[in-house]
């Protein structure tokens, strides 16, 4: 199955600085939430509302929300902890909002100082409110396939996680290969277990970090059996704070080339991301990650 379009959810504002060195500053932010616009997003995850002392590198997030000029068809996600980050959030104007929880025990005792399972059922009353609201939710679950302190993942739990954060609630899920080690036959399994589950395909995403080089080999597997969104990084910047094993996530400028060569739609603009990329790693000062990027000059 090859599908004739696909959705990119642009997450280098977010995902992507916050695993950066250099903090840019707000200015830099907003160019960049305009560039990433103009070159044909979507949907960019645009900050995180935790606390900026665990994340440095997001702490202008009511600034930045605030100063932000909403294009018509674009959505932007903040990504929320808890209530006092979905107050937050609200208070300066956010209409879509994302929850994260780790499918994985060790890496939500460290991401989120909490269980599993006390994470999870943390975010029953924070979707609940966030509905009440209007606002859209949607949840993320990291570690799908393996944890570098637990080991593999049970897809078994992973569903049971996902389908738990649905009955709250969330709108969609993206699944997060955290540290990079999915194959495309995990994949495959993985999502045999979302069916037995009886999670709606259609409200799956998937998330992929490119430390073993697989991403795009996981893309593939994934829109076989049909998926069609994708979250991307342009540059291939990102990691996590919490997980220093968790290589850079898949690069969008590598999965709109695989793409465009297949004749699957994105809405991007190759040669305007291509350039955005360019431009964000002169603002990092360093090269990225991206195989497309630094193949094209």
């Amino acid at each position: 199955m090859r599908p004739e379009r696909i959705t990119v959810v642009e997450v280098a504002p977010r995902d992507g600085l916050q695993a950066e060195d250099r903090i840019l500053s707000t200015d830099v932010k907003l160019e960049l939430l305009e560039k990433l616009a103009d070159a044909g997003h979507t949907w960019i995850e645009a900050t995180s509302f935790v606390s900026p002392k665990a994340v440095p590198q997001l702490a202008d997030a009511e600034d930045l929300m605030r100063r932000l000029k909403p294009r018509a068809g674009v959505r932007y996600t903040a990504l929320v902890p808890n209530e006092t980050g979905l107050d937050r959030a609200i208070a300066c104007g956010v209409r879509e909002i994302a929850v994260f929880a780790s499918a994985s025990e060790s890496y939500s005792h460290k991401n989120l100082n909490r269980s599993r399972v006390e994470a999870i059922a943390g975010y029953e009353p924070v979707i609940k409110k966030a509905k009440d609201a209007g606002l859209r939710v949607r949840g993320y679950l990291s570690m799908v396939f393996a944890d570098p302190w637990d080991g593999p993942t049970d897809p078994a739990v992973v569903s049971a996680a996902g389908k738990q954060l649905l009955d709250f609630g969330c709108d969609e899920l993206s699944f997060g290969d955290t540290i990079g080690v999915g194959t495309p036959g995990e994949i495959s399994t993985l999502l045999s277990a979302l069916r037995r589950a009886d999670i709606p395909l259609p409200k799956v995403a998937f998330h992929f970090h490119d430390t073993y080089g697989q991403a795009l080999a996981n893309v593939m597997a994934a829109m076989a059996e049909g998926i069609t969104t994708f979250d991307a990084s342009v540059g291939g910047i990102g990691g996590s704070p919490f997980a220093k094993m968790a290589g850079g996530n898949l690069a969008t400028e590598d999965l709109v080339w695989m793409c465009k060569g297949m004749g699957i739609a994105t809405s991007v603009d190759l040669d305007k991301l291509v350039a955005t990329s360019h431009w964000l790693g002169e603002q990092l000062g360093r090269d990225l990650p991206a195989h497309v990027s630094r193949a094209v000059r």
